[in-house]
């Protein structure tokens, strides 16, 4: 997969694709609604298939102070779309300059001259331009002006309603992963590479592997059924664990970390990429008054979440 952050200079090679636009926080099943469209209308015209998004995302830069929201980082969301076939992806800076474009002059500008596009597919709720004035029936409008086609897909939905990564949020902060994998299409994953942390895990006997949830949306505090991915390096596979996400109560307030203990492994994690998987929520964050009873429920944890995981399917 190629990727371009700008949309000037763009080389010849690139011009001429069908494009999917949107944020794609997530990449959830409506967002692959819109990509198989997109990668549909492509094949007729052997065009690329590419993906048009936005870094930082433009809630990001409206709201900087805001609390995190996103599901995925960009290298997340890049990694994603290259496993689902995506040929190129226009990952634009949303600065003031293009937050300050007119809808008209981001149709023309961007898509039309900088990027070339053949084809562009939106999301029914797309909005573009300045102060979000553009809607999608305004895009079509702007496509046949600038020479660009334009389908709007519709929202996907089952009988719990809209598939948004709103709703995945919802379904995280409530502690029901399950719900954000039926949207997801897959359980939501955690990436990041492992930190060194207090290692109070490994003095209790139970070590653990940490990652940062910085800049990212954060799931009910609590303990976790989870998949662990190592990526690269002398360990790489999958693993099961049980994983803590909060900020460790027992010991203080500390900063919300993920820390995931692996069952029936040995070795050094330290720098290596990996992604959790968020199969099960099992039980609230909880401050104990003793180390002895701290582990005896991590001890606990750990056999309800093998037997949760005997039941789950890896994705």
């Amino acid at each position: 997969m190629q990727v371009y952050k700008r949309y000037q200079d763009i080389p010849e090679t690139a011009r001429g694709a069908v494009v999917a636009m949107g944020n794609f926080d997530g990449v959830h099943l409506g967002h692959q609604s819109i990509i198989a469209l997109a990668r549909a209308a492509a094949a007729p015209h052997n065009a690329p298939l590419g993906i048009v998004t936005f870094e930082p995302h433009p809630r990001e830069f409206f709201a900087p102070d805001a609390p995190p929201f996103r599901l995925m980082r960009a290298e997340t969301r890049a990694h994603r779309l290259a496993k689902l076939g995506i040929d190129i992806l226009f990952e634009l800076p949303f600065n003031a300059d293009l937050a300050n474009l007119e809808a008209e002059d981001f149709a023309r500008q961007v898509l039309a001259d900088g990027l070339g596009v053949r084809h562009v597919i939106v999301g029914a709720d797309f909005r573009f331009g300045k102060g979000r004035k553009g809607d999608a029936d305004a895009l079509c409008a702007f496509g046949r002006k600038f020479g660009f086609d334009v389908t709007i897909a519709p929202l996907v939905s089952d009988e719990k309603g809209d598939y948004s990564s709103t709703a995945i949020r919802k379904a995280l902060s409530e502690g029901h992963p399950e719900d954000a994998a039926r949207i997801l299409g897959h359980w939501h994953r955690i990436d990041g590479v492992v930190e060194k942390g207090d290692q109070r895990g490994r003095e209790l006997g139970f070590p653990t592997a940490n990652l940062s949830l910085d800049g990212l949306h954060l799931p009910k505090f609590g303990v976790y059924a989870v998949f662990f991915d190592i990526l690269d390096g002398p360990h790489k596979g999958t693993f099961r664990g049980a994983a803590s996400l909060g900020i460790r109560p027992t010991f203080g307030v500390n900063k919300p970390n993920l820390e995931t203990h692996l069952f029936d492994f040995s070795g050094d994690l330290y720098g290596a990429p990996v992604s959790v998987a968020l199969v099960a929520y099992q039980r609230p964050e909880e401050k104990y008054d003793s180390l002895e009873a701290l582990i005896a429920q991590m001890n606990s944890d750990c056999v309800r979440a093998q037997e949760i995981l005997d039941k789950a399917q890896q994705g």
